[in-house]
């Protein structure tokens, strides 16, 4: 366990984007706070990860693998459609610390983007747009609104032991996983049919959700299994 014996560095991937505070407009590596409030009060010691290389996973017990843009599409064989809005620079970096997390055996938990990073990483693709495919936009129902979205979990899968048979969640997405990725399974649905959590059977804590479970003060359990898992 990274360098504290108590509690594991639990490491969290950050934006690069503009951003103003003070006098000042400039880029930056950030992440809403939401994310560093749910590891610490799981019990992990959270450390922001800037986009660049995978040495920093030598220093941390887990990844978590945290929402934003679009991926890229050229990364699953497909051209962008309109309403895609990606950052290359952070695909570049995330690609790459996922394939090295799975590679080293750390626990991993993607979150929205970061379950469709582990997807493509791992060889599946993604609908581009998700109204399109299902009729509806109740997963993201307007910019900035969370849209509250039943999901059925697997029996006898790693998250169903976590949160039990059914959870209600807060989305916000207007892509999901199309064609699954190699090894993965999915092991949660919305009603529509839309796959909102995967995970790696046999790899240890590798779980991937499309939701946002950090949003929610009072629903710990996902991010104190990671920790769980990371103190292994």
């Amino acid at each position: 366990m990274g360098s504290n014996a108590s509690k594991p560095i639990i490491g969290l991937t950050t934006y690069t984007e503009k951003a103003s505070w003070g006098v000042w407009h400039t880029d930056a590596a950030l992440l809403p706070r939401s994310y560093v409030d749910a590891t610490s009060n799981a019990g992990g010691i959270p450390v922001l990860l800037p986009t660049g290389g995978t040495q920093a996973l030598s220093a941390v017990d887990a990844l978590v693998l945290t929402g934003g843009a679009d991926v890229e599409p050229h990364r699953y064989g497909q051209d962008p459609e309109d309403k895609t809005v990606t950052r290359p620079e952070r695909d570049a970096a995330e690609f790459a610390l996922a394939r090295a997390a799975l590679d080293r055996g750390l626990p991993v938990l993607g979150v929205c983007r970061g379950m469709q990073v582990l997807n493509v990483a791992l060889g599946g693709s993604l609908i581009q747009h998700l109204p399109d495919r299902v009729g509806h936009s109740g997963h993201q129902p307007s910019p900035g609104v969370y849209g509250p979205t039943h999901v059925t979990l697997a029996e006898g899968s790693r998250i169903a032991g976590i949160l039990g048979a059914d959870a209600k969640c807060q989305c916000y997405h207007h892509q999901a996983v199309d064609r699954l990725g190699d090894r993965l399974r999915a092991v949660g649905h919305a009603a529509d049919g839309t796959i909102e959590a995967v995970e790696l059977p046999g790899a240890g804590f590798v779980v991937g959700v499309q939701w946002h479970p950090e949003e929610d003060t009072q629903e710990t359990r996902l991010f104190a299994a990671l920790v769980e898992a990371a103190c292994r």
